[in-house]
């Protein structure tokens, strides 16, 4: 079978490859060893997709290099994805913070995007795998295998947009960063981002009694502390507090939880001992947090009698219990259930302008490859539809 000639072949059919595909201009093949385009996107946000964030701005972002992304930010801003969302009728809604919501579904985005590539006169080949790349005489050579047949192309322009190591079972391996190592790039340290911890053995068994209770708090690690809700589960700690934290904590890390971070709690115990002296400090602590966990830590404690019993300096010093509660989490569940991959490859050999390596005239690396990661509420998707933009509208111009 003869080459396939073309200009530009991007790897990977997921948000930040098809937003290339959108932008690159004729001539561009996108290949993907799914059976559908869009997987992350149609399972992500509980089915409807949190697509952007209003609130994006590069300090919502890990790398290497903190100002690498802000480029592209600029150029291709959540109200430019709205724009576009606007165009093709696709109804939303904001929940808190920020996050932008589809009202029906994920699949609303996908459809979205096809169209786009389909505007674009993009091709999409699926069931693809992806074999030998070379780059001689100015151009990617590609082997592939489309639904068991090989074929080889050869392209003036590749795009590395395979996303990283997260969530296996839909195929993810990590093949962008084999790819670009072979092309001389380096490899930042990759690790499972916006994942739920876990505890050992012994721990799991202390908290067994609080699986299914959550509760609002401010969660601490390394510098980094997020606000939301922190939920208990069998393995370990999950919601979204933890899942931001997770990119910051590393094994033997401690976190610190201030619980109901919303509350004076001196004051609040305080006036509840003038009302309700009374009544035992478990119920007065389980109208702060959920029950179960009030009885776990009065017990874990040592506390015991009424409200009334309590001086006011051991008041203080139960808030201060309960505003710096210590936990220290073993591991996390890894890529299995992370949402992203932290790390990528190193963006120092990328222009930041056109997501191009600096290393291999006409390659591009784009979206959860890159050493970029976004923080949980629709960052990451913001930097797929700009890292996308920015390395297809380059292409379209070369």
């Amino acid at each position: 079978m003869p080459d396939t000639r073309i200009r530009t072949l991007i790897l990977g059919a997921g948000a930040a490859g098809m937003m290339c595909a959108a932008h690159a201009g004729p001539g561009t093949l996108v290949v993907d060893h799914a059976g559908a385009p869009g997987e992350k996107i149609r399972i992500s946000g509980g089915g409807r997709c949190n697509f952007t964030n209003l609130t994006t701005e590069p300090a919502n972002f890990l790398s290497g290099n903190p100002h690498f992304c802000k480029s592209a930010l600029s150029r291709y801003s959540p109200w430019d994805f709205l724009d576009l969302v606007g165009r093709h009728a696709i109804p939303w809604h904001e929940k808190t913070l920020g996050q932008l919501f589809c009202d029906r579904s994920a699949k609303d985005i996908i459809a979205m995007l096809r169209a786009e590539m389909d505007r674009a006169g993009a091709d999409l080949w699926l069931r693809t795998e992806i074999g030998e790349i070379a780059h001689r005489d100015g151009r990617f050579h590609v082997a592939l295998t489309r639904e068991g047949r090989d074929c080889r192309v050869v392209a003036d322009h590749l795009v590395l947009a395979t996303g990283g190591k997260s969530i296996p079972k839909m195929g993810a391996t990590g093949l962008a960063y084999r790819i670009a190592e072979d092309f001389g790039h380096k490899i930042t340290e990759t690790r499972p981002a916006l994942v739920p911890l876990t505890f050992d053995a012994a721990q799991k068994a202390v908290f067994a009694g609080l699986a299914g209770s959550s509760v609002a708090a401010r969660v601490r690690c390394n510098g980094a502390g997020f606000e939301e809700a922190v939920l208990f589960t069998h393995r370990g700690l999950s919601g979204p507090a933890i899942l931001q934290i997770s990119s910051y904590w590393r094994e033997g890390d401690r976190i610190a939880l201030c619980l109901r971070p919303d509350l004076d709690l001196v004051a609040h115990l305080r006036a509840r001992k003038a009302e309700a002296g009374g009544k035992a400090l478990a119920t007065i602590l389980g109208e702060v947090v959920p029950k179960a966990l009030a009885r776990h830590l009065v017990e874990d404690w040592g506390l015991s009698g009424n409200l009334a019993d309590q001086s006011d300096a051991a008041l203080r010093q139960l808030a201060e219990r309960l505003e710096g509660w210590m936990l220290a989490p073993t591991s996390s569940e890894g890529y299995r259930t992370a949402e992203v991959t932290l790390g990528g490859v190193a963006t120092d050999k990328i222009n930041s302008a056109t997501m191009g390596s600096r290393l291999v005239p006409g390659l591009y690396v784009i979206g959860e490859a890159l050493d970029v990661t976004g923080w949980l509420g629709g960052y990451n998707f913001q930097w797929a539809w700009a890292s996308g933009v920015a390395a297809g509208r380059a292409i379209a111009a070369a």
